[in-house]
């Protein structure tokens, strides 16, 4: 964030994050101020002129507290919340069910080094389950699982995508899928190689029956889409289409 002759001039976006470090902050993205949505502020890079990347975070954040008492800040501006205590971090930490993806650690001697990853993250992550709808590579040895769940309207959505499957569970995920029919919910529909990517998947359609079982982090976009890839755990044969939960919107 910068403040200059009495006017914020934007804010960097927060993220989920990991633990370690003195002075967390929870993470959740922020919008921009002047499209009028929330924008969470977490340090403060100019002040009136005078830069303030060589201050100590300690200082700049004193000085963006300082900012937001003077000015008086309400919505849209919100002030990122900073501890220093274990104990209210581990509180931060059980708010995934409203929105709250994780925390930031930086040190609170640290300068601000712009493009150097000088802040440790520590995401909060969770078991789910999705219907596989497709694989990339071959259905025989797939490489990675395109996974679905039904929203309220009985639709198969896209949700999100596995990480690269190690050979041995390709191998046993394969004799578990069938290739999909006429009729697919996905057909004619076009899937991007990763977030923000120009680059189209090349994808062979699965009949969505195969339920299976992941990891992910909690940050989800406004679609309700995983934002990160998930990690494969394990098959879930057991477990029929419908009892996968349905897409949800993310908490706003």
């Amino acid at each position: 964030m910068s403040w200059s002759y009495g006017t914020p001039r934007g804010a960097s976006r927060s993220s989920g994050c990991r633990t370690g470090w003195p002075g967390a902050a929870p993470g959740r993205p922020a919008g921009r101020q002047r499209s009028g949505r929330p924008t969470s502020a977490f340090d403060l890079l100019r002040l009136s002129g005078t830069v303030t990347t060589s201050w100590p975070y300690r200082r700049r954040r004193a000085a963006l507290d300082a900012v937001f008492t003077a000015r008086r800040l309400s919505a849209p501006w919100t002030l990122c919340p900073s501890t220093t205590e274990a104990d209210v971090v581990c509180e931060w930490l059980t708010w995934a069910s409203v929105g709250m993806e994780g925390v930031v650690f930086k040190r609170l001697d640290d300068i601000y080094r712009p493009s150097v990853r000088g802040w440790e993250k520590y995401k909060v992550r969770e078991t789910s389950e999705a219907i596989v709808g497709a694989v990339t590579g071959s259905p025989a040895a797939p490489r990675t699982l395109l996974l679905g769940r039904y929203d309220d309207q009985g639709r198969l959505q896209y949700i999100g995508r596995t990480t690269t499957l190690a050979r041995t569970a390709g191998a046993a995920v394969a004799g578990l899928l069938a290739r999909g029919r006429r009729g697919h919910p996905w057909t004619g529909w076009s899937f991007s190689a990763g977030w923000g990517s120009q680059e189209e998947l090349d994808v062979t359609l699965m009949e969505p029956e195969l339920v299976v079982e992941v990891g992910v982090d909690v940050a989800r976009d406004a679609s309700g889409q995983w934002r990160h890839p998930a990690r494969w755990h394990r098959a879930r044969p057991d477990l029929a289409a419908a009892d996968v939960p349905r897409l949800t919107s993310p908490p706003r």
